[in-house]
């Protein structure tokens, strides 16, 4: 049976990540209160930032931006949009 998770983005209980997705605690908590759906969300999210900004992954200071905002994407607060990005229309 698939793990599930109370998933603190989407607050409702969500398939699980198979395994952490970062090193040390911060993996271990997002392991254990992110679902695989937010994360999938995430990983999507941080490319249009990095491609969209410019972001230089080798710059400590474009790594600490790109940290902030995944917590606040993964709890739900306000966040950054890629410049430029208009959603596609659900139908």
């Amino acid at each position: 049976m698939t793990r599930t998770v109370m998933c603190r983005k989407y607050k409702q209980e969500l398939p699980a990540l198979s395994a952490p997705p970062l090193p040390g605690a911060r993996g271990a908590e997002l392991f254990e209160t992110i679902s695989a759906k937010a994360w999938q969300d995430w990983l999507q999210h941080q490319t249009r930032l990095i491609n969209e900004k410019h972001l230089n992954m080798m710059d400590p200071e474009a790594r600490k931006y790109l940290s902030e905002q995944m917590e606040k994407f993964l709890s739900g607060a306000e966040y950054d949009q890629a410049d430029g990005y208009i959603p596609e229309e659900k139908s």
